[in-house]
């Protein structure tokens, strides 16, 4: 049997629709639906080629997931922002931010900052951070911590070799845990909407 005749963008982009919308990777029934093809079998073909150009992939229960939730895109130079300067576009590379932002997904998550505790270290009320829950903290890392049984965004931190947890505003007192502390993740990257 042939591989279902649909683009491989546009295939893409309907299942991420169907992503955003649902919170899930639709089922190969629903595929069928989706891209209406007379079987199941076609929405089959058309998973196994999207998993061998690398856009989705199955987990361990044979759940389809996608690999990638944004396409590469072209980086097209650099831009100063200090002085102006005559720049020529010209694609240098393709990069998709799923791989820049995230090196290990299967241990990454997401959580949007509240409060203004870490502005000094860049990040603001309504940032995403993706944080890795498997990366071992080292001293100065931004973590994800729960200490005395409540969570907080700071940075971790030894003085006078105990450890605390900084935060990145002056207004803000150093926590040293009375009871507990247990790391939950390290903050790697973050994102910002300005719209």
């Amino acid at each position: 049997m042939r591989t279902p005749s649909v683009k491989t963008e546009v295939a893409i982009k309907k299942i991420r629709q169907f992503h955003q919308k649902q919170r899930r990777v639709p089922t190969l029934e629903e595929m069928a639906k989706l891209f209406k093809f007379a079987s199941k079998r076609s929405a089959f073909l058309l998973v196994e080629r999207l998993i061998e150009a690398g856009l989705i992939e199955k987990d361990g229960k044979g759940r389809i997931t996608i690999k990638r939730m944004f396409l590469p895109l072209p980086v097209l130079g650099s831009i100063r922002a200090g002085v102006p300067q005559d720049e020529e576009e010209q694609l240098i590379d393709t990069l998709s931010f799923d791989e820049y932002l995230v090196d290990r997904p299967e241990s990454s998550y997401l959580l949007k900052v509240i409060g203004d505790s870490m502005e000094d270290a860049g990040l603001r009320e309504g940032d995403i951070v993706i944080v890795d829950k498997k990366k071992e903290p080292k001293e100065n890392d931004i973590v994800v911590a729960n200490v005395d049984d409540q969570f907080t965004l700071k940075y971790f931190r030894k003085i006078d070799g105990k450890i605390c947890l900084e935060p990145g505003n002056k207004k803000y007192k150093i926590i040293y845990p009375k009871d507990n502390l247990s790391i939950q993740g390290v903050v790697i990257s973050t994102v910002r909407r300005y719209y």
